[in-house]
């Protein structure tokens, strides 16, 4: 009995996601071997990468595992750009957990390299489900 194409896609997502999420929060957390680079960069990589499974999740089409994570950098960075600015609204939202997980508190011009490095594993990723999807 062969699992239905809808369902495998729903698989390949849904399993990464489950670990992904936790290491993406705990890498705030990390102490220990290069714990500024683990809370600092890699997580962005964590970050660009969760976010384009879980798009990839819900919207999967023809060219998506190539746009998605496009798509996702891109904001990424904007969103990285918009910590430069520091209006009362968005410092409120910057102070709670979840403003800080999301939106960030500090720019920094090294993190758009992690940022691109995953997007393009998310890309290779997303191509290797795509093709796996596709032969069965």
């Amino acid at each position: 009995m062969s699992i239905p194409i809808h369902i495998k896609h729903k698989l390949y997502t849904a399993l990464p996601l489950v670990i992904i999420t936790p290491m993406g929060l705990y890498s705030k957390y990390y102490t220990g071997i290069a714990e500024n680079w683990v809370n600092d960069s890699f997580g962005g990589v964590l970050y660009v990468f969760f976010w384009s499974l879980l798009f990839y999740f819900w919207f999967s089409g023809p060219t998506a595992h190539l746009k998605i994570p496009f798509w996702v950098f891109f904001i990424t960075c904007i969103v990285e750009i918009s910590q430069l600015w520091h209006p009362v609204l968005l410092e409120y939202i910057r102070n709670t957990f979840l403003g800080r997980t999301i939106l960030g508190t500090t720019f920094s011009l090294t993190d758009f390299p992690h940022y691109l490095a995953g997007a393009l594993f998310a890309i290779l990723y997303l191509n290797i489900c795509k093709k796996r999807i596709e032969n069965g």
